[in-house]
């Protein structure tokens, strides 16, 4: 006997979520298949719109299936596919590379919370996607110069254990360690993706048109150039090299593509996942003065993530995720 079984939260969370941002990043990835010359990235391109276009479609199934409403997400009205480009061809790489990277570790989490069979066989399939598409994207990186490799250390001549003299007391307390290897990876991937999301931000500010969300931009972009900063300075203060080349990969343009709700989904998608992912880093670092850099940034980040939440439900752009019944409501006389 084949029995129905409802959707639980975990799926519901991840399938809404992913359509969400499977659609805005579809809008993203449309305008800028139009202008890409490179003839090894227009593939590449064309490989993520289908990736997408699968995933909502495959999305939108599930739903239509429980009789679950669609989200509205992000379609074509949300993108001006007559405005000129406003990023390049190699900014649509890394903008692949960096999508691809986040989602790894997202559908990961997701499908280590499903059980359903069709929503496990879809994170699953999705993994396998993004994965093949994520190394397409590394490849090119390299080939083109354009990704900087982490940081390097000789490799040590033995197995070493941590003595008393050297304990984590004293790590805290006392003169400062060289890095390890989880700290110097996960200060190279600070400063990559804050890169990255500057970036992003340089092409929205000069296409947005709104003053509050001009601000609030340009308020984004100083925080992401101010932890560039601050990491890098670690990194030259420990005689490693701290500079990520950026080549200008914005164009001139001041013709918005993008709806300015779909510019702020992207700028609180990018907030929302460098609060979690500094969370990340500070947990796996074990040195006094990193700690208490990564604490001091958490607080920042959640601020501005949050002053982005209400500019977007103040003018009525924020869908809310799907919620239980109010019981205490119901319960009322």
């Amino acid at each position: 006997m084949r029995h129905n079984i409802d959707l639980t939260t975990p799926e519901i969370a991840g399938l809404w979520k992913n359509y969400l941002q499977s659609t805005a990043v579809l809008c993203f990835m449309k305008h800028s298949a139009q202008y890409i010359q490179d003839e090894e990235i227009k593939p590449l391109v064309k490989e993520q719109i289908q990736a997408l276009t699968d995933n909502i479609a495959r999305t939108v199934k599930i739903f239509a299936d429980e009789n679950y409403p669609i989200p509205e997400g992000f379609s074509d009205l949300d993108v001006d596919l007559a405005a000129p480009p406003l990023y390049t061809d190699l900014y649509a790489l890394s903008f692949i590379y960096r999508y691809n990277q986040m989602g790894l570790s997202d559908y990961a989490t997701t499908l280590s919370k499903v059980a359903r069979k069709d929503v496990v066989e879809f994170f699953h399939q999705l993994i396998k996607s993004t994965t093949q598409i994520y190394l397409k994207a590394l490849d090119l990186m390299l080939s083109k110069g354009i990704y900087d490799r982490p940081p390097k250390i000789s490799y040590p001549a033995k197995v070493n254990f941590i003595s008393q003299q050297d304990s984590l007391m004293k790590a805290w307390l006392g003169d400062a360690r060289p890095l390890n290897v989880f700290e110097l990876g996960e200060i190279f991937y600070t400063i990559e993706r804050n890169y990255i999301g500057v970036l992003l931000l340089m092409g929205f500010i000069q296409v947005v048109k709104d003053k509050e969300i001009k601000e609030y931009l340009i308020k984004g972009k100083k925080l992401a150039e101010k932890q560039i900063e601050i990491f890098n300075k670690v990194l030259k203060e420990e005689e490693e090299i701290g500079n990520i080349p950026v080549s200008m990969e914005v164009t001139a343009s001041t013709t918005s593509p993008f709806s300015d709700r779909l510019i702020m989904f992207f700028v609180a998608i990018t907030a929302a996942t460098g609060f979690y992912l500094v969370s990340y880093s500070l947990s796996a670092t074990m040195r006094k003065d990193l700690v208490a850099k990564y604490a001091l940034l958490m607080p920042e980040i959640l601020a501005y993530g949050g002053e982005g939440v209400n500019i977007m439900i103040n003018r009525g752009w924020m869908e809310q995720p799907p919620q239980a019944v109010d019981r205490k409501a119901l319960s009322q006389v």
